[in-house]
């Protein structure tokens, strides 16, 4: 056996390969949930009845005229649920309720023989309602008292003592939106039951496993009555962890109650009301720093907006908290942690999970008190980060810290910030109407669940008698390269070419409790499991190939007794260590471990060492390593409307030995042109009246939620992977790539606060919202022009 992250001199892991189902997806020929429905006869179709009350109690729901309608079967309600009425993991979700508690809230689901024929059954249903007092927003929530879960509080040090002795001290309150997935695929389950009552479901879902046990304690079944099966999804980004499990147990229902195949499918209309966004926070905050501009001390409240149920908003929210110091040491921190309840969708899961609006907190802590501390703002984070030696809030030493400052000065460099930010002073002082504004932020994400238990991992590799390879793995595709990461494993675990292997689609029956492919680590967790079930038959092979290598080098050689340790599997080829030539074929070695009667098959385990998390006290070492990054990026901000360009965008990230690099490339993009929209463009936007449509989802439509194009992405965008990173104690030297790159694209946002800054006087502080939208923009610009000529009024 080989230590997890050692590399052999040759495999397929660290070739830059395409994504294993790109052709099938620009070709059209890759398969989604909603594709298999057409396979099967007597297909039933699934639509919701949606409330159009932000709270409510049914006090009547009369569904007959449904069932007059041609073409309409059966309507769902929770006379139907043979087990508990619930599609959540803290059971304070009904999946029919009867107390509505958000605009939009599905009350029953009809099922008909076309999508139309239930759509016009739903419409048919005779409900009413009692109008409840109902709390739309973070500011109602907050003045209410109405929070929901626990309420954790991260602490070190004194921070009375760290502001007693602090130069200077700051407060204020900032508010940052939430984000809509938006995924191209939306939320889609199909069920069907066989002969012997066992239900199947195929899901559009992150977590198989959660979905099973959801969809097996409505049924009243166990878990084995019950299979999950994940193709791939057309997009995750988390919204697929927990809230899929309510329309997989809709689907099985119905497939139950009627004995016929029922698709569920979101149009996107509904998924945009039914399902939970990216949870905005507001946070209170004070900070002190010493002359030199070092943090001493950080006090703050951060309060999340839940919606109307947990879902996942205290390990949300606990992330967000063991995040606010991003990149930077504070020797004396209390930040206080709540979540809000309203009557909106269930806020859940979005890349980075809470870790994106803790690190939002601190970096505009740091963009605000920088021109008041009279350093430019670069200056300010840099002097802040962490060194080697240090540790964070939660006790866990910064291992690696040493890079922060390696990418730090590199992509400085490399991109020539000294140089361009001359640049952009001379352009400002020459262009009264528009500004430029250049900023760097860096990143530090923690890579592990929160969650213990959750940080383990199955495989299931079978290699059978011709050589070829199977592998099945707990993680799910979402289009993040998971699979292609996978196979590269497994193949270089075997020492086989790259198509000698094939992965077979995610399903809870061949690996069994997983954990969802969240928090970055599903190459981290499954490839640990490919790799160890690898290693396994590795171990049997050798054993089969010393033999016959011993024989056919005595033939050849004279003597040569081969120990199986000294064995080498390496392009298809088994040989001796030192003895190429005397190789054999993968499959001639399979072959014969065959007819010796030799397990060809493995089940894999990987659980994350080292990790240990104390939830009541909010310390300990909750995360196995941490991955770093640094951008740089530039604007231009037309002083008129606001409106502005990304000119250049310069990304220099780590994820140690990569796997993939051509997969890792893409993710790092990808990261952070959503993290650009959430911070400039994505703009939820709820019906705060007090008319009939209060609480309604204003931006429910393409048309009405902006969402990043290809105009957004920069016109120069240079993006590089950090060299010579390897981590040990992961698979293969890599580090995690999902998440991370996220939050790079805040220096997008200081940089637009630089520029708005700009129009005002010099050492202006400029407060600018979240999303950054050009609306924002230009209020942030107006108040700077009107402190440059009120510079009496502004200075009070």
């Amino acid at each position: 056996m080989t230590s997890l992250h050692e590399r052999p001199p040759a495999g397929a892991v660290g070739e830059a390969i395409a994504h294993e189902s790109a052709e099938a997806h620009v070709t059209g020929h890759a398969l989604y949930t909603d594709d298999l429905g057409v396979r099967l006869q007597n297909l039933l179709h699934a639509w919701p009845l949606q409330a159009p009350h932000a709270h409510a109690r049914v006090t009547r729901l009369h569904v007959a005229p449904a069932l007059a309608v041609p073409g309409v079967v059966w309507v769902l309600t929770a006379q139907d649920v043979p087990g508990v009425n619930d599609a959540g993991v803290k059971h304070d979700e009904p999946l029919f309720p009867g107390e509505v508690m958000y605009h939009g809230h599905a009350v029953c689901w009809v099922l008909a023989e076309s999508l139309e024929a239930a759509r016009l059954g739903a419409e048919q249903i005779e409900v009413e309602y009692e109008v409840l007092p109902a709390l739309v927003t973070l500011e109602e929530a907050i003045a209410a008292g109405s929070f929901q879960g626990t309420q954790p509080t991260l602490r070190r040090g004194d921070v009375e003592a760290g502001f007693a002795g602090a130069a200077h001290v700051f407060t204020g309150e900032f508010e940052m939106g939430g984000q809509e997935h938006f995924y191209l695929e939306t939320n889609a389950a199909l069920a069907t039951v066989d002969e012997a009552g066992q239900v199947f479901v195929q899901s559009s879902t992150q977590h198989p496993t959660e979905t099973q046990e959801i969809v097996a304690h409505v049924l009243g079944l166990p878990s084995h009555a019950v299979t999950v099966q994940c193709l791939r999804m057309g997009g995750g980004f988390g919204g697929k962890e927990m809230q899929p499990h309510g329309y997989a147990a809709v689907a099985a229902l119905g497939a139950v109650r009627t004995g016929r195949p029922v698709r569920l499918r979101l149009n996107r209309q509904q998924d945009l009301t039914l399902t939970g966004k990216r949870h905005p926070f507001h946070a209170s905050w004070k900070v002190g720093f010493d002359e030199d501009g070092r943090l001493l001390a950080l006090q703050a409240t951060l309060t999340s907006d839940g919606g109307w149920s947990l879902d996942l908003s205290e390990p949300v929210l606990a992330r967000a908290l063991c995040h606010i110091d991003n990149a930077y040491f504070i020797p004396h921190v209390e930040v206080h942690g709540r979540i809000a309840r309203t009557n909106k969708t269930s806020q859940t899961a979005f890349r980075g999970f809470g870790g994106p609006q803790g690190m939002l907190v601190i970096e505009d802590i740091l963009g605000r008190c920088a021109p008041s501390l009279g350093l430019d703002a670069h200056e300010l984070r840099r002097r802040n980060l962490y060194r080697p030696g240090e540790s964070t809030p939660y006790g866990q030493p910064v291992r690696h810290a040493e890079r922060l400052e390696d990418l730090w000065t590199t992509l400085l460099e490399r991109s020539s910030f000294a140089a361009r930010a001359e640049e952009v002073r001379a352009f400002n002082a020459a262009h009264p109407h528009t500004k430029r504004g250049l900023a760097i932020t860096p990143v530090k994400f923690g890579i592990s669940f929160n969650f213990t238990a959750y940080n383990q991992a199955g495989a299931l590799v079978h290699v059978y008698k011709d050589g070829s390879v199977l592998i099945n793995h707990g993680g799910t595709e979402m289009g993040q390269g998971l699979h292609t990461k996978m196979l590269q494993v497994a193949a270089t675990a075997l020492g086989v070419p790259l198509a000698c292997v094939r992965l077979a689609p995610t399903r809870t029956d061949k690996v069994p409790n997983t954990s969802a492919t969240a928090a970055s680590s599903g190459a981290d967790l499954n490839g640990g499991a490919i790799k160890d079930a690898c290693e396994q038959i590795k171990a049997r092979l050798a054993e089969v190939a010393a033999g016959a290598l011993s024989r056919q080098g005595k033939a050849k050689v004279g003597t040569l007794g081969i120990h199986p340790d000294d064995v080498r599997f390496e392009h298809g080829r088994v040989f001796p260590v030192g003895h190429p030539e005397l190789g054999l074929e993968f499959r001639q070695v399979v072959h014969d471990a065959y007819h010796l009667r030799t397990q060809l098959w493995a089940a894999g385990y990987y659980r994350t060492p080292g990790l240990h998390w104390d939830r009541e006290r909010m310390q300990g070492e909750p995360f196995k390593y941490f991955s770093y990054g640094a951008s740089v990026s530039e604007v231009e901000v037309d002083g008129f409307t606001g409106a502005y360009r990304l000119r250049r965008v310069d990304l220099l990230h780590d994820v140690g030995n990569s796997l993939s690099p051509l997969i890792d490339l893409g993710q790092v993009e990808g990261g952070f042109v959503q993290g650009a929209g959430w911070l400039t463009l994505e703009d939820l936007r709820w019906d705060t009246s007090a008319g009939p449509n209060r609480g309604r989802l204003a931006t429910q439509a393409a048309s009405t939620y902006k969402l990043p194009s290809f105009s957004e992405v920069p016109e120069v965008f240079n993006v590089a992977l950090l060299e010579r990173a390897t981590e040990s104690g992961v698979v293969y030297g890599s580090k995690a790539v999902g998440e991370p790159p996220l939050m790079l694209a805040i220096s997008v946002r200081e940089a637009l606060r630089q520029a708005a800054a700009a129009f005002g006087p010099p050492g202006h502080v400029s407060d600018l919202a979240s999303p950054a939208t050009p609306e924002a923009v230009f209020w942030a610009l107006s108040a700077a022009r009107w402190a440059r000529v009120n510079p009496e009024v502004a200075a009070d």
